[in-house]
């Protein structure tokens, strides 16, 4: 089972915060131990911008049960102001709606919903501005 505080305690699902290298600036999202640019160790820690566009996506018409009740949805590719991309769903927009270098804004809504007993998974989404 997974338990609240796991997830509480992993800020850049929440709060989008990312690892920035005091050696090159490189910002690393997820955050990493090591550098991959220069393989410092020294990370300061930086909140993401919530501005972006989406590079590529995919329309998913036939999801896994957890995500049986949002079909057709959209998983995109989205690259934010400062240049980091990461995968994230497309929220509160039909899939017609999400094409090539659509402008998105990173929000934080419910991932999905287990069985009573579970905990509710939060974390980022993109919706089209």
């Amino acid at each position: 089972m997974i338990t609240p505080r796991y997830h509480r305690e992993i800020p850049q699902r929440y709060r989008l915060e990312a690892g920035k290298c005091t050696g090159c600036g490189k910002v690393h999202f997820p955050p990493r131990r090591v550098c991959k640019e220069c393989f410092g160790r020294e990370f300061e820690t930086v909140t993401m911008p919530t501005m972006g566009k989406v590079l590529t996506y995919t329309v998913i018409d036939i999801p896994p049960a957890e995500f049986d009740n949002l079909k057709p949805y959209v998983v995109a590719i989205v690259e934010l102001e400062n240049g980091v991309r990461l995968t994230c769903m497309v929220a509160e927009a039909p899939p017609d709606k999400v094409e090539i270098g659509t402008k998105v804004e990173m929000i934080y809504r419910r991932l999905q919903t287990g069985r009573e007993w579970e905990v509710l998974q939060y974390g980022y989404k993109a919706r089209v501005i």
